[in-house]
């Protein structure tokens, strides 16, 4: 965590609308919220004094609070005791294409990081062997990694690759993304099928990405495809909800 500067809250334009039907609380919250997301907020900035805001904008402290309160269940704000209400890096929302968490990151200026947990070839389970098109038994590459942003455990990665593919030490995996790494090797990925989920964090994934035990979080399934329809990666990848999001578009069919 960044270390604490100055409250930039006293020059953020921030009002309310008495005569709006929406609660004066989620007006702040919403104001708030679009202000660390645009950066007028920055990761590790104190919010300030909740009385003087309150002052500020003719609310009461409860009011104010119950806003603050809104981000902190968000991830987006942090209570510190002996520090004040500090803001934490925004949550990162991820569209649903066929990009990779790592470029994710990196355009949304969170600066990725790597920690390679494993890195070997390794028997195909059925699971993963269906996926890839191998037989049962044979080997692949696998590889586990945990990814940060800004130095903070963001989502655990598991990826298989038919062995032989494409070369990946530690060093590599460590500086770039895996699909990065993919197209440098000359490979064209084409298309995904993919599955998102949800379930708790045992005490192995919490530990790693530091939530609590039973933490929710999101997890994705993803069969990648070259252009020419061969599968050159299956990834289990497990999510901190409260740091992540997929977005989605819909459109409506006529």
């Amino acid at each position: 965590m960044a270390k604490p500067v100055a409250d930039p809250a006293r020059t953020l334009e921030l009002g309310v609308d008495r005569s709006s039907p929406v609660p004066l609380y989620f007006q702040l919250s919403q104001q708030l919220e679009a202000a660390i997301e645009r950066g007028a907020l920055t990761p590790g900035s104190l919010l300030g004094n909740e009385i003087e805001l309150a002052g500020r904008l003719g609310l009461s402290r409860p009011t104010v609070r119950q806003a603050i309160q809104a981000l902190v269940d968000k991830g987006l704000l942090v209570r510190r005791r002996g520090v004040g209400t500090q803001v934490v890096h925004s949550q990162v929302k991820r569209p649903l294409e066929l990009s990779s968490l790592y470029d994710d990151l990196a355009a949304a200026g969170q600066r990725p990081g790597t920690r390679v947990h494993e890195n070997r070839l390794v028997p195909a389970t059925a699971q993963v062997a269906a996926a890839l098109g191998v037989t049962e038994g044979e080997q692949v590459h696998r590889v586990e990694r945990l990814r940060l942003a800004h130095g903070e455990p963001m989502a655990y990665l598991c990826n298989h690759l038919p062995a032989g593919l494409l070369a990946l030490d530690d060093t590599r995996l460590e500086a770039t993304g895996l699909y990065r790494l993919m197209r440098a090797a000359g490979l064209t990925l084409h298309s995904a099928r993919q599955s998102i989920g949800a379930r708790t964090a045992t005490a192995a994934e919490a530990e790693r990405l530091g939530e609590p035990e039973g933490a929710p979080l999101l997890t994705m399934e993803r069969t990648t495809f070259d252009d020419t329809g061969r599968a050159v990666e299956f990834g289990a990848h497990t999510y901190r909800a409260s740091r992540y999001s997929f977005d989605f578009q819909l459109l409506v069919r006529s």
